[in-house]
């Protein structure tokens, strides 16, 4: 990628970027990376993540085709979901109060759409798009403010998953599927989208939606109270951290009234052996498949929560400190970049290099520490720690400053 940067003082920062973000520090922000990186303050990073010249779009699509490239799979899965990471304040671009998974719960937060490619090598994010809330949409001020570019409005995460799968497929990514929750199985648009592009789709949907039948729209859960015992099947979703994910696994054929060009649509229907609890899937494909083709693609849903998990945890990816726009795309791009490089090195080695009997493969995470430990900490240039301190003092005396000013001033208004 290292066309992508004009100068070479920005291909310089961006390897320490993304060695900061590899790094095993306490917290990811650019001043914690600039001082990992060895420089006297954090003006270089930040400069580079804000205004200096770099093709953020083309580095996306490098990070797409250097996961494609080692992973690559036609039977792939395309993964679409959401994640939020908790804010304070609202001057952070995309913040509100809205429900985020994160935190289970109605936070003030900030929400990005995400892609995964998952294959039978591995998975990995390929792409991102930050939701923005119609408070934000409908305040031209406060998008100038935060550096959004013009022309950007209000788009539903459905329809944000919706532009980053057309964005894939055009650009030929090998896959086969995409599969969701129902925040997108919910919506017409991206089903729409799948079939226009002849990708199939295992999209989860609610037990209330109606899906259509040779009698009309029926409810989902309805159309299932009538299934035979023997409808049923046990399959595996794929393997889980305590082993493979039995569940029962029944399907309906549906016929769209509408639909002209051929093609298969189902209700895929997956109950829990132990709970009974039922859960529902639309389904697309351009050629008749196996119900247990339909299962593995259902189960390919929860490689993306991996993702999140280990970006997060590895990469820093919700530890960013940035409130513009541009900032936000090129943290959260860089953090993806180096998750991937780590899914990359984890797949080359199971292929390569085997585990031996007793051990299991290398995980992400001890690829992580093995890297931190061999290869960055070697290299790792030291930072003056009197120039740190001085310069943390100092901000820290500007920011105080600065709060009793305004609490003062506040004060005096009548």
């Amino acid at each position: 990628m290292a066309g992508r940067f004009v100068r070479v003082e920005s291909r310089r920062r961006v390897r320490e970027f993304v060695l900061g973000l590899l790094a095993d520090l306490p917290r990811k922000n650019c001043w914690t990376i600039a001082e990992h990186a060895g420089d006297p303050d954090p003006h270089g990073m930040q400069y580079f993540l804000s205004r200096a010249s770099w093709d953020t779009d083309g580095v996306r699509d490098d990070l797409r085709d250097y996961v494609v490239g080692a992973l690559g799979d036609v039977d792939a899965v395309l993964v679409v979901d959401e994640t939020g990471d908790l804010k304070k304040g609202t001057a952070t671009v995309g913040v509100q109060r809205q429900y985020t998974g994160t935190a289970g719960r109605i936070e003030n937060a900030q929400v990005a759409v995400y892609l995964t490619y998952a294959s039978s090598r591995g998975h990995a994010m390929i792409d991102r798009e930050l939701y923005l809330p119609k408070c934000w949409t409908d305040d031209p001020d406060r998008l100038d403010e935060a550096g959004v570019p013009d022309g950007i409005g209000f788009l539903t995460k459905p329809a944000l998953a919706t532009g980053m799968l057309t964005r894939a497929l055009r650009a030929g990514t090998p896959a086969r599927w995409v599969t969701g929750d129902e925040v997108y199985g919910n919506d017409p648009g991206l089903r729409a989208e799948c079939e226009a592009q002849q990708i199939g789709y295992v999209l989860a949907i609610g037990c209330d939606r109606h899906v259509p039948t040779p009698a009309g729209p029926v409810r989902a859960d309805a159309l299932v109270a009538g299934l035979p015992r023997w409808a049923w099947q046990q399959l595996s979703a794929g393997p889980g951290a305590k082993g493979e994910r039995y569940y029962d696994w029944a399907w309906i054929t549906l016929t769209p009234d509408t639909r002209t060009d051929p093609g298969c649509w189902w209700l895929l229907v997956r109950r829990s052996r132990t709970t009974g609890e039922l859960a529902f899937y639309r389904c697309y494909s351009p050629q008749i498949v196996p119900l247990r083709e339909l299962v593995r693609v259902a189960g390919r849903r929860w490689t993306i929560e991996e993702s999140f998990q280990a970006s997060k945890g590895l990469a820093g990816l919700d530890e960013h400190q940035v409130r513009r726009w541009t900032s936000w795309q090129r943290w959260t791009l860089l953090a993806m970049l180096a998750h991937a490089l780590l899914v990359v090195i984890a797949a080359n080695e199971r292929a390569d290099r085997p585990a031996p009997a007793g051990m299991i493969p290398l995980t992400c995470s001890e690829i992580r520490r093995l890297f931190t430990i061999l290869v960055i900490a070697p290299q790792r240039p030291r930072a003056c720690p009197q120039a740190w301190s001085t310069w943390r003092r100092r901000h820290q005396h500007h920011a105080q400053t600065s709060h009793y000013r305004r609490q003062a001033t506040a004060r005096r208004q009548p």
